[in-house]
C-alpha cells in the first residue's frame, strides 16, 4: 500500500539520504533531501592530544556516549602507541556507557562499565548514575559530535567538574539549505521532517531561532508537520526543543522509521507516538 501517497517528507540526514528517499518514494511519498548537518573528523593529532590529556590527568569518571566515538579514541591510542595506558586508565576509573554499541566496544577491550543506560538515551545514563556521588568528582565526557545540554546541566547540578572529548564534530549545514527547509516547514510545504541524528535537530532549531522563526517552527510541528525520529536518542532531543508530537519506531532502523511514518498517516493519529 502506498501509505505516503502525496506526502512531502524532508530528509535532514546527509548519510543514506538516497536509501531513505527510495523507501519514501516506494510508499508514494515525495522525498526532499535537506541536509541539516555535516560531520568532520578531527585530525589524528588532535585526537591523540585528547588521548594523552586523558591518560595524564586524574579522573573519577569517563562517560562514553557513542560506539564510534569510543572506537575512534581507542584506535588513535593504538596508532600513537598508547593503547595499553589508555585502556589501563579506563579500567582504573568508573566508566558510564550509553548504548549497546558503546558497551560492546568496551567489552571487546576488557572494560566493564560501572553504569549503563537501559534505553540508549542520555536520560538513561543519568538514571544509571543517580546513586553515585558526584560532588567534587572529575568527569570526562565523550560527546557524540555535539554537546548534550541536558547532561551538562545535570553534571553541573550534581557538583561535578567535567571536560569534553569530541573525537568528531558536526559542522553547521549550508545556510541556503537551512533557509529552504525552515521556509518549507513553516509555510506548510512539507508534511513530515525525518531526523536521523541529534545534530540535525539542534541545527534546524538553532537556525530557526537565529532567523526569528523558532516559535513558527514549533507551531508547524504542533499543527501540520510530523517530526520523525529514527530512535529514542533523537526523539529525546526533539522533545527537549519543545516538540511533543513525535513519530518514532521501536526499532532504530531507517526502514522502521519510514514504515512507522506510513502507519502514522494510515491510522490518522495526531498524538505523540
Amino acid at each position: 500500500m502506498r501509505r505516503l501517497e502525496g506526502k512531502r517528507v524532508a530528509i535532514t540526514g546527509p548519510r543514506k539520504a538516497e536509501e531513505i528517499s527510495t523507501l519514501i518514494a516506494k510508499l508514494g511519498g515525495i522525498p526532499l533531501v535537506r541536509p541539516a548537518q555535516g560531520t568532520i573528523y578531527l585530525q589524528n593529532e588532535d585526537i591523540e592530544a585528547q588521548v594523552v590529556s586523558f591518560i595524564e590527568q586524574d579522573w573519577d569518571w569517563m562517560i562514553l556516549t557513542t560506539g564510534i566515538g569510543t572506537e575512534l579514541l581507542i584506535r588513535n591510542a593504538e596508532n600513537a602507541g598508547l593503547a595499553e595506558p589508555f585502556l589501563a586508565k579506563l579500567r582504573s576509573i568508573r566508566v558510564a556507557a550509553r548504548g549497546y554499541k558503546t558497551a560492546n566496544v568496551l567489552k571487546k577491550n576488557g572494560v566493564t562499565p560501572a553504569a549503563r543506560d537501559n534505553d540508549g538515551t542520555v536520560a538513561g545514563i543519568i538514571r544509571a548514575m543517580e546513586d553515585f556521588p558526584l560532588e567534587g568528582k572529575r568527569v570526562v565526557v565523550q560527546f557524540y559530535g555535539d554537546v548534550s545540554p541536558k547532561l551538562v546541566r545535570w553534571l553541573t547540578e550534581r557538583g561535578a567538574s567535567f571536560e569534553e572529548i569530541l573525537p568528531y564534530r558536526h559542522v553547521p549545514p549550508d545556510p541556503e539549505v537551512m533557509e529552504k527547509l525552515i521556509t518549507e516547514i513553516v509555510t506548510g510545504q512539507v508534511d513530515a521532517v525525518a531526523f536521523t541524528s541529534t545534530p540535525q535537530v539542534r541545527f534546524t532549531f538553532e537556525y530557526a531561532d537565529k532567523t526569528g522563526r523558532g516559535e513558527q517552527l514549533l507551531q508547524a510541528f504542533r499543527t501540520h508537520a510530523a517530526a520523525v525520529a529514527i530512535g529514542k536518542v533523537t526523539a529525546e532531543v526533539i522533545r527537549e526543543v519543545g516538540v511533543e508530537r513525535i513519530v518514532v519506531p521501536t526499532e532504530e532502523r531507517i526502514g522502521s522509521m519510514i514504515v512507522k511514518l506510513a502507519e502514522y498517516y494510515a491510522s490518522g493519529r495526531t498524538e505523540d507516538t
